[in-house]
């Protein structure tokens, strides 16, 4: 029998940087009733997404790689453990910032691939490299970040924290204008129970 040669050691800090995701904190600019950390923003995008693409799929006819989807979900947000959260009414007040912003996005995609080994780096780049997506697996993405977002100045809301009231507001008709049906599937299914308390949702079973 043949033996196998074992890979040689490599080291990369690329796993060490993504678990530092967790000190990325969100909604900087407003008082939070309960803290948002970028590392559990993306898993809650991640199965948004991944739920969403299911509906299409099932209901709408779509033919969509939810684990693809999915799993570029997670990474959607992972050039802020190098630049940080910059909150959206900063990084839209103009195009100069916008512009300048997504260069230094850029920037941290190519600094953040560097860091893998030689042979994963192919692997990884279209989930780094977002602009390198599929355009549904984009828009699928996009609206469970927006979702995500809704549910989160709910839930500030239901604290009692009227700092995201013009947010929701905002993000609340930005949903309702999609022309995703499996989006508007998700807030009427998905959406409303969120806002329940254990014991509200101990008596919907």
């Amino acid at each position: 029998m043949q033996k196998t040669t074992a890979p040689q050691t490599i080291t990369s800090s690329f796993y060490a940087y993504l678990t530092r995701l967790r000190w990325i904190k969100r909604w900087g600019l407003k008082r939070n009733a309960h803290e948002e950390n970028v590392m559990e923003h993306s898993w809650e995008v991640s199965v948004i997404a991944h739920t969403l693409a299911l509906i299409k799929n099932r209901y709408f006819g779509g033919c969509v790689d939810a684990n693809a989807v999915a799993a570029a979900a997670l990474y959607h947000d992972i050039t802020e453990v190098i630049t940080g959260d910059l909150p959206t009414p900063i990084k839209y007040h103009s195009e100069a910032i916008h512009t300048a912003y997504k260069q230094i996005e850029k920037q941290a995609e190519i600094a953040l691939l560097s860091l893998l080994p030689e042979q994963l780096k192919a692997d990884f780049e279209a989930l780094i490299h977002q602009d390198n997506l599929p355009e549904e697996h984009k828009q699928i993405i996009k609206a469970a970040d927006k979702i995500s977002a809704f549910l989160k100045c709910q839930a500030e809301l239901k604290a009692g924290n009227l700092e995201f009231e013009m947010a929701a507001e905002q993000l609340a008709l930005k949903i309702a204008e999609s022309e995703q049906a499996e989006v508007i599937f998700f807030m009427q299914a998905f959406a409303p129970s969120c806002g329940l308390t254990l014991d509200g949702l101990m008596k919907t079973y």
